[in-house]
């Protein structure tokens, strides 16, 4: 799948967002090896605390049917579902996709007119993972 495909499915995403407090609606899409695509957003709860981004939501939902293989996340976001700037993984997100990947994981991000590319290792330098324990 192209990055351009991947970050049109995380866009779809943006619009499922749940964000009554902030209006800020995130969508992500999360490429598993063998082909497959979760979609994510996020979803606000009043005692933020138990929000969940959308990137979270792509990796639970995915991870629940059984995958563990991924390769590439797509990710947007801005205020009432339009899309403003590069919206990167908050930290406990990039923990997360350390937790199912390597450094190579690519991080799609887009500003609604172009992307950037990052690697997971780019993001998240020295990281902790599974391999460490």
């Amino acid at each position: 799948m192209t990055p351009e495909a991947l970050i049109e499915l995380a866009k779809e995403a943006m619009g499922h967002a749940y964000a009554p407090y902030s209006g800020c609606k995130v969508g992500a899409a999360l490429l598993c090896a063998d082909g497959t695509v979760y979609q994510g957003c996020n979803i606000e709860n009043a005692a933020y605390g138990p929000t969940n981004c959308a990137e979270r939501t792509a990796f639970f939902k995915a991870v629940y049917d059984g995958h563990r293989d991924f390769t590439a996340i797509a990710i947007c976001g801005g205020k009432d579902g339009v899309i403003e700037g590069y919206f990167p993984p908050c930290g406990v997100c990039r923990q997360v996709m350390r937790e199912f990947c390597g450094d190579d994981f690519a991080v799609y991000l887009t500003d609604g007119q172009g992307y950037k590319i990052y690697t997971l290792a780019q993001l998240l330098p020295h990281s902790f993972g599974p391999d460490h324990i």
